[in-house]
């Protein structure tokens, strides 16, 4: 058995070697602990200053590449249009960061979602399902913001006038 030293570097290392989130639970069959020693490393690793997503599909590196375009948009729609929202913003080639709710008495609400791909939509709508779990946004009657990251501010243009035809966006 590996020290927590370095059982922290090699998770490092693997989620740098990662295109997709990695799970705890795999983390900790990879290692032979269990996965509340990877949720408390993943902690340690977070104070050493090492930016790491807790997505619903696991644990992901915070990217930091200075080219990535980084915009907020600002959403209001029913439950039943999730799935049409999030399959447009990945058509346009974007990538869907967080869900960021206001609530009355917590305060800024953040949701990891991660979701670059219809797949990854499918994904997160067929878990949402199967843990019977509410939307962030039923919190505040359907409004909500998401950080994306988009190729361009030409696409990123296109893809709002989209979602702004689907009814998707919030309006004053």
């Amino acid at each position: 058995m590996i020290d927590g030293n370095t059982r922290r570097e090699k998770i490092v290392n693997i989620l740098r070697a990662s295109d997709a989130a990695i799970s705890a639970t795999s983390l900790a069959a990879e290692f032979n602990v269990s996965r509340q020693i990877i949720v408390g490393d993943v902690a340690l690793i977070r104070a050493q200053g090492i930016d790491i997503n807790a997505t619903p599909r696991g644990y992901v590196l915070a990217s930091n590449d200075e080219n990535i375009i980084r915009r907020t948009i600002v959403c209001c729609h029913s439950g039943e249009d999730m799935i049409t929202e999030l399959n447009t913003i990945v058509d346009f080639g974007c990538k869907v960061i967080d869900v960021i709710v206001e609530h009355p008495v917590y305060g800024q609400i953040v949701g990891q979602l991660q979701i670059a791909s219809r797949y990854d939509v499918q994904q997160f709508a067929d878990r949402v399902k199967s843990q019977k779990a509410h939307s962030l946004s039923e919190l505040t009657d359907g409004v909500h913001l998401h950080t994306i990251e988009v190729p361009s501010e030409d696409v990123y243009i296109k893809l709002v006038a989209k979602l702004d035809s689907l009814g998707v966006l919030f309006k004053d």
